[in-house]
């Protein structure tokens, strides 16, 4: 089915979950499209079937909280942001509910985003700052310091991710050599009313979409 303004406005809501006794602060979607995992304020995650449409099993983060939940590219474990004790980012199996290993930020993360190609992922965080993991080491592979608070992304590829700085400017890095800055940068001229709050590619990687905390999508 392709996309158009006209199928997406036919679409309707099919199914109420009502898991949550908080709000759901993430989800993502398995490489495999089968299932799709939440995050929530309550604590909680819940694994969703997509081909039956019911929840499947939930699992729980009373300690450290959980935030930006995203799938690695095994369908049976995650990492997600703590919002808790510490400011971890946390990596879980989901068969048997144990953490894999840690990532230790300094400071809220903002954003997180898995490589669509290896076991690499990028972390944003209050403290102005985009970190490079990798999930066989819990140490930071790569740091670059910005100028305001990022929100990133890989590109379908995962050769490029770009960082939307500052809710005012989108910038692109090559992840082979970051370190020596972006090789395209993108000034939006706009009345700035909102924050940013997360930012994806298009599946053909051509277009960049912004979410916002304030009812817009740019």
């Amino acid at each position: 089915m392709k996309l158009t303004d006209n199928v997406l406005r036919s679409f309707r809501v099919a199914k109420v979950f009502r898991e949550n006794s908080d709000k759901i602060n993430c989800f993502d979607f398995s490489s495999n499209g089968e299932t799709i995992i939440s995050s929530s304020d309550d604590d909680s995650l819940v694994l969703y079937d997509c081909q039956e449409g019911k929840p499947k099993r939930t699992l729980y983060s009373k300690k450290y909280g959980v935030d930006l939940i995203r799938y690695t590219h095994a369908a049976n474990t995650v990492v997600y942001s703590s919002n808790k004790i510490d400011d971890t980012i946390r990596y879980l199996s989901l068969h048997d509910n144990k953490y894999i290993d840690i990532f230790l930020d300094t400071i809220k993360v903002t954003s997180l985003s898995m490589s669509p190609v290896d076991d690499t992922f990028i972390s944003g965080s209050l403290d102005k700052t985009i970190r490079l993991w990798d999930l066989r080491s819990p140490n930071c592979q790569g740091l670059m310091h910005l100028q305001g608070k990022p929100v990133c992304s890989f590109d379908p590829e995962g050769l490029i991710f770009a960082a939307g700085i500052n809710s005012e400017m989108v910038k692109l890095y090559d992840l082979r050599s970051f370190d020596k800055g972006p090789f395209a940068t993108f000034k939006l001229q706009y009345e700035r009313t909102c924050e940013w709050t997360g930012l994806k590619f298009s599946n053909d990687g051509k277009l960049i979409l912004l979410s916002t905390n304030g009812g817009a999508l740019s």
